[in-house]
């Protein structure tokens, strides 16, 4: 080789280590193995939090899609699958509790519990055996190419060694060259451990031949032409990708991109560092994009985490040694039901953490709900010792409804009946047979003890006859007919509580009707009182404004503390009710002077309204 030749091989040399010095700079992607499949496997914690947040409501829905994957040409992945099982395995949980409740509300053994078999979850298997088997065969398949391709980079090498072993034939075996590297760069799939040490080997031997080869200039400067063209195209593409709205698909193109970059000749000394930069920089730009991205998901991940935390929370400070009623229990309910559905519309948290939060907040929903069982078990234990007292009762009644010994009995029933009411509810299936039962043999009793004593009856009679005479006085008053009204009205009721007793079946009767007109005139009354004393508290306040302003501040003050405290009698008089109702006989008179304490307090509360309105205006005025 003479000295020209010489000159040239050191030249060529040195382009190539310069190139290689330009490309091997660190580029903007990970190690690449130059294998699409294993690209499409392998994905970020952040891809995977990225991904669709599938949300299934039902078994069939889960399995629908399940079967869609199983008929699918492509490969389900890894991360789809997870959240299928995950999905199903909710809904599964989910049936198995609602089941178990049911089974413990209808009086079932917790021991003996054994849930219903589902045909639905053997389908549920055999679709995940099917999308195994599956994936197994597709990795098992990808793991043969990616063998078989290796041992055909691995001859490739072997021819190129021979041609740089050769050195008097390196401008014959150009073409031949040409062919390796056009069949080095269709073969992609082949064992990541091995890309790296290939490629260096490859770039090695290409560069020995480029120094072992005595082409013309012309020749030269083609190729170099054609690189510059490949890696032109290359660095146009790289820009392009900036227009790309999908950042997950412009990050995996541009590795593509990185891949034939690498895998193209080399270009001119003067541009190999001015081609590189341009792809370099292109490259820079989806790479900020992509590490934005990610940054932005790992910021809403942690916005999520801390929202599921806050439900956490809330649920586990919820105390139920706190929750003594029925409806302490079913509004307390409601409102886990409201924060599980917030729970529903809030996103993935940080991969590392998901799981976690998700195991917590399920925790403490379970315990509430045990709780929840554990109290509505105590109440069924008290309701049928409730049911074996009132039981008793009734027989004690149905043993004395026959007796004869009036003034005795009486007293024992009453005594009974004052009994009943201290004992609490009963399972509502028996509650209203229990009720006629006991009351039935009381009535019977009385009902024979009025026959027995006929006297006492025509005076319950003619005492009937009087307060009817009162009820149509009564309905006779209007509130405009004069303004002796309420005195009248006043007499007539008190003349209504000097009659005796009447008639025990028409007691009930004619005392709704009484107290249906009565309590409609009284509310006249209440009524036209109620507008005087506004109108005297109007007048008040206007002169107590021009007197102290301040003084307007604190009767407010005054005011809205009563207005709370009344509100709280309210609510309290109505839980009361609610037992009341549901465990007293209708007409009871304890129920009715609750219901008139309650509507007595709604109209001092509609007054204490007005009047805080009232100042209200007053202040606005000053």
């Amino acid at each position: 080789m003479d000295s020209q030749e010489m000159s040239s091989a050191e030249e060529g040399k040195k382009n190539n280590e310069a190139m290689q010095a330009n490309e091997s700079v660190e580029t903007p992607i990970a190690d690449s193995t130059y294998d699409n499949s294993e690209e499409l496997e392998v994905t970020t914690d952040e891809e995977a939090a990225e991904s669709l947040e599938l949300k299934f409501e039902t078994k069939e829905e889960v399995l629908e899609q399940l079967k869609k994957l199983a008929e699918s040409e492509e490969l389900a992945s890894k991360h789809d699958l997870d959240i299928l099982k995950i999905a199903y395995s909710k809904i599964q949980k989910a049936e198995a509790k609602s089941e178990y409740d049911a089974y413990i509300a209808a009086g079932g053994d917790p021991e003996g519990f054994m849930p219903t078999v589902d045909v639905k979850d053997e389908n549920f298997r055999e679709l995940l055996t099917i999308l195994k088997q599956k994936r197994a065969e597709f990795l098992e398949e990808q793991e043969r190419t990616k063998a078989e391709n290796l041992q055909k980079k691995l001859d490739i090498l072997d021819k190129l060694k021979t041609m740089i072993s050769s050195p008097e034939e390196a401008n014959q075996s150009y073409n031949e060259f040409k062919e390796l590297q056009n069949e080095w760069k269709e073969i992609t799939n082949i064992p990541a451990e091995r890309a790296t040490e290939l490629w260096k080997t490859y770039q090695l031997y290409t560069e020995q031949f480029y120094d072992l080869l005595k082409l013309n200039h012309e020749f030269r400067e083609y190729d170099f032409k054609k690189n510059l063209e490949t890696k032109t195209r290359l660095c146009e593409a790289a820009e392009k990708l900036a227009e790309e709205e999908d950042v997950i698909a412009a990050f995996k193109q541009l590795q593509i991109l990185h891949q034939e970059y690498k895998e193209a000749g080399p270009v001119a000394k003067e541009l190999r560092e001015e081609i590189w930069n341009r792809f370099k920089a292109a490259s820079t730009v989806i790479n900020k994009r992509h590490q934005q991205h990610f940054e932005e998901i790992k910021a809403k991940e942690e916005e999520n985490l801390a929202k599921k935390t806050a439900l956490c929370e809330r649920v586990e400070a919820i105390q139920t040694e706190e929750l003594k009623t029925f409806t302490d229990w079913d509004n307390m309910t409601k409102e886990i039901i409201a924060i599980q559905a917030e729970w529903k519309t809030i996103g993935f948290a940080p991969q590392k953490m998901n799981t976690k939060i998700f195991e917590r907040f399920r925790a403490a929903c379970d315990a509430f709900f045990s709780q929840k069982t554990a109290f509505f078990k105590s109440i069924k234990e008290v309701q049928v010792a409730n049911l074996q007292k009132k039981q008793a009762l009734c027989e004690k009644a149905e043993a004395l409804k026959d007796s004869t010994d009036w003034k005795s009995t009486s007293d024992k029933l009453t005594q009974l009946q004052k009994e009943w009411k201290t004992i609490g509810a009963v399972p509502k299936k028996h509650s209203e047979s229990l009720w006629k039962r006991f009351i039935g043999a009381c009535d019977y009793f009385f009902e024979q003890k009025n026959k027995a004593t006929s006297s006492v009856r025509e005076e319950e009679l003619s005492n009937l006859e009087k307060k009817r005479s009162i009820i149509e006085q009564l309905k006779a008053i209007t509130a405009e007919e004069t303004e002796n009204f309420a005195e009248k009205v006043r007499e007539l009721a008190q003349e209504w509580n000097s009659i005796g007793h009447v008639p025990f079946k028409e007691k009930d009767k004619i005392y709704t009707e009484y107290r249906e007109i009565a309590d409609k005139l009284f509310g006249a009354i209440n009524e036209t009182a109620t507008k005087r004393r506004l109108n005297n508290f109007k007048n008040n306040l206007k002169a107590a404004a021009e007197k102290e302003g301040n003084s307007l501040i604190k009767e407010r003050d005054r005011l809205m503390r009563a207005y709370e405290n009344m509100r709280n009698d309210i609510k309290t008089y109505e839980n009361n009710l609610g037992f009341l109702n549901s465990k007293s006989k209708k007409g009871n008179s304890l129920v009715d002077e609750l219901n008139r304490k309650v509507d007595k307090l709604k109209n001092e509360l509609a007054v204490l309204k007005e009047k805080i309105k009232t100042i209200n205006e007053e202040i606005n005025k000053a």
